[in-house]
């Protein structure tokens, strides 16, 4: 499925019901700051934004203030207290949501936050042919029989799989299983409730970001990837042109001729931001020779480019730009453009920096012939 195809109606089951006391946090893992919010709203929100509705929240007793705090502002959000074990918590849950009778249903723990939309779409696709299906990776590593510290023994790693969550089932069918089920609600996941059920579980590829926060190791602050990119733009200047610098139009007798409004410090912008991403250059995305594009104003390339920024999973660390010109003088609008510029990008105006300079009457930007801009841009992965 593509970001444009509609997913199938259905709910979501968040376990967040534990005391999560190996990760070391003052609070129970799943209201823990993590990456700038509490841990469950993370799964929530991307929940929420592939349309799972109703959602139900499984909490501890007593947890509702933390927890309301935590999910606030989601749509479809509901709670319920969880019950002794994950399994009861589980049962609570569903049972909750039976008067809403959804036809399929996702059930994730809390501890994986991150959770890629692309498996939510591969589960949901399992479920058509299946009853119950789950997301799983490969065991990459030798296996050994521990016994009393000794090695005892192998494992044939080939036909094991790591289980993943959230996973996804019929409604009725879940929820039956996890009503029949008999002695202690020891099951370690709702596959295995559905196993024991007799419902057979259909595997699908999962994803290295749904890691589990277990330890507090977990909570420590991650190196995050940064890419660097440069762009470097020239347009001449000419009389009956407007001249626009960074998507702010300035009166000067003349102005920068190009195919767009040739803007030429956003122009050197884009070519950074897209330089960073590896997405090619601004006349890759923006041909010359486009019609479509005569005299279009340069923010929405710089828009186009962060959008590129963003599906390649970064987001805009801080721009530096540098303006080339003997005039005009760009020192009594350089606020006024770095604002423009930080609006553009969706970042704050301090990491963005306008500077401007003169080649001391040197060459064609010292002869009034044209302004040249340069660019520095990093991104971050999120």
């Amino acid at each position: 499925m593509s970001d444009n195809t509609a997913l199938p109606p259905f709910a979501a089951v968040i376990v967040a019901a534990g005391e999560g006391l190996r990760a070391g946090q003052p609070v129970p893992k799943q209201f823990a700051l993590w990456r700038g919010a509490p841990v469950v709203r993370h799964s929530a929100e991307a929940l929420a934004a592939a349309g799972a509705a109703p959602i139900i929240v499984a909490i501890p007793e007593g947890a509702d203030a933390v927890a309301n705090d935590a999910l606030a502002g989601i749509e479809g959000v509901s709670l319920v207290t969880g019950g002794a074990s994950r399994q009861a918590s589980v049962r609570l849950a569903l049972e909750s949501m039976e008067a809403a009778a959804p036809d399929l249903v996702l059930i994730h723990d809390a501890a994986r936050p991150i959770l890629p939309k692309r498996v939510t779409e591969r589960l949901l696709a399992g479920l058509s042919g299946s009853q119950a299906a789950i997301p799983v990776l490969p065991v990459v590593d030798s296996l050994a029989v521990d016994q009393a510290g000794l090695m005892a023994g192998t494992a044939d790693r080939e036909s094991l799989r790591r289980v993943q969550t959230p996973q996804a089932f019929r409604f009725a069918p879940i929820l039956a299983a996890h009503r029949n089920w008999e002695g202690e609600d020891a099951a370690g996941d709702d596959a295995q409730v559905a196993r024991a059920a007799g419902i057979d579980v259909a595997l699908v590829e999962g994803h290295e970001k749904l890691h589990k926060l277990t330890f507090a190791e977990d909570f420590l602050p991650e190196m995050r990837a940064i890419r660097i990119g440069t762009g470097f733009d020239v347009h001449r200047l000419v009389e009956g042109e407007e001249l626009w610098l960074c998507g702010i139009k300035l009166d000067h007798t003349h102005g920068l001729s190009g195919h767009s409004d040739a803007d030429v410090a956003l122009h050197a912008v884009v070519d950074a931001l897209l330089g960073a991403a590896g997405k090619g250059d601004i006349g890759d995305h923006f041909p010359p020779g486009d019609p479509q594009w005569k005299g279009a104003s340069s923010d929405r390339f710089v828009t186009h480019a962060v959008s590129l920024v963003a599906e390649a999973g970064y987001a805009v660390g801080n721009v530096d730009l540098t303006i080339i010109c003997e005039a005009p003088k760009i020192g009594p609008h350089r606020d006024t453009m770095r604002d423009r510029l930080a609006g553009l990008l969706g970042i704050q105006a301090d990491l963005v920096s306008v500077k401007a300079t003169t080649t001391e009457r040197l060459g064609f930007t010292g002869r009034g012939e044209g302004i040249a801009a340069q660019a520095a841009a990093t991104i971050i992965s999120i």
